[in-house]
């Protein structure tokens, strides 16, 4: 993505991190010429020497065949707001939006495994939700299976991060705080959060 340099997000840790936040994410590949796309919960694993996104497609999805022999873009996102010129010294302004979102590329690799598929559904419902797991390991094995079966669970080997934080950094501190204090006021909770992101950035 076009990245302004004082826009860009220079560590890669601090792009984990904001994965790992808001995990809900868009994978995006392409067939024949044209991109198609998913919204999936991501599970991010930073533990190795290598960046791993595992989530699972419904077993009918036609991207489930593009995955493997195309790069996907996964994108993140969150929070994001209007930013009204209202807060600018300067008559001469317009609107804009300020936003967070982080890019990975890499190839995706299907999970055929069964105790391998078994892992990486308890390492969702650990992340997302912990307390299920007892539920989950009380489920029986035939339940299991058939649920299984209708999924498509993969890894996909982060390749590239690209990140941008379009936080007001071109303007003034006394705009940028009339703008937190904007946010911070709003019934919203994607525009408080985004109004601490600011906060932290001043």
């Amino acid at each position: 993505m076009f990245i302004p340099n004082n826009f860009k997000i220079e560590h890669e840790a601090e792009q984990i991190a904001f994965m790992k936040k808001y995990s809900f994410a868009t994978i995006i590949t392409v067939k024949n010429n044209i991109p198609i796309a998913t919204q999936l919960p991501f599970v991010v694993n930073d533990t190795s020497d290598k960046l791993i996104l595992t989530a699972h497609f419904a077993k009918n999805n036609e991207q489930v065949a593009y995955i493997s022999k195309n790069t996907s873009l996964v994108i993140f996102t969150e929070p994001h707001a209007y930013i009204s010129p209202l807060h600018y010294d300067k008559v001469e302004s317009v609107p804009t939006w300020d936003y967070i979102a982080v890019h990975a590329y890499g190839t995706a690799k299907i999970i055929t495994d069964e105790e391998a598929k078994i892992n990486a559904l308890e390492q969702m419902i650990l992340f997302y939700e912990k307390d299920y797991l007892q539920q989950w390991n009380n489920l029986s094995e035939k339940f299991k299976k058939g649920m299984m079966q209708g999924i498509v669970i993969f890894e996909l080997e982060v390749n590239e991060l690209q990140g941008q934080k379009k936080l007001s950094q071109n303007k003034t501190k006394e705009e940028r705080q009339r703008i937190i204090q904007q946010l911070k006021s709003s019934p919203s909770k994607i525009d408080n959060d985004l109004a601490s992101y600011i906060q932290d950035s001043l």
